[in-house]
């Protein structure tokens, strides 16, 4: 029985919160020795990311292009760090379905554009021990 959730099929990405995106890119592609392949705006979610391939995962980093944004509520909170970790789905649709059938709140009870050309919904923390859970599936097969 596979440990992830209903229709997963892998870590798609963590997200990581930045205050200042071109310092993090800065310090990312340093870290990982490649720099990042994309930097994209999502104006529905006020945050602009900025993606590095590490093998068959990612990491997004994320900064919030408003201060009333959900990225900008979370630095004011937590700080900088670890936001969300995204599990990537083949149905996003089905998915949810089954996870809301389990009995866990979605913050997205329908799918929404995200970064990346993908269809994403978040899982509530509360229900997930505390890590916010994004579902994406590609808006395209092979990405």
């Amino acid at each position: 029985m596979s440990s992830l959730p209903p229709g997963a099929e892998k870590i798609d990405h963590i997200g990581i919160a930045v205050k200042d995106l071109d310092a993090a890119e800065k310090t990312y592609t340093q870290l990982l020795g490649v720099p990042p392949y994309k930097r994209e705006t999502v104006a529905s979610q006020q945050v602009v990311t900025s993606f590095f391939k590490i093998g068959e995962s990612k990491i997004e980093l994320l900064s919030p292009t408003a201060p009333e944004s959900p990225i900008a509520k979370f630095l004011e909170k937590k700080g900088e760090g670890i936001h969300h970790l995204a599990f990537g789905v083949k149905d996003i649709v089905a998915s949810l379905a089954k996870l809301k059938a389990q009995g866990f709140r979605l913050i997205h009870e329908t799918p929404i554009q995200g970064a990346d050309q993908k269809l994403i919904a978040f899982v509530h923390p509360k229900d997930t021990t505390g890590a916010l859970i994004e579902l994406c599936e590609p808006l395209q097969q092979g990405l």
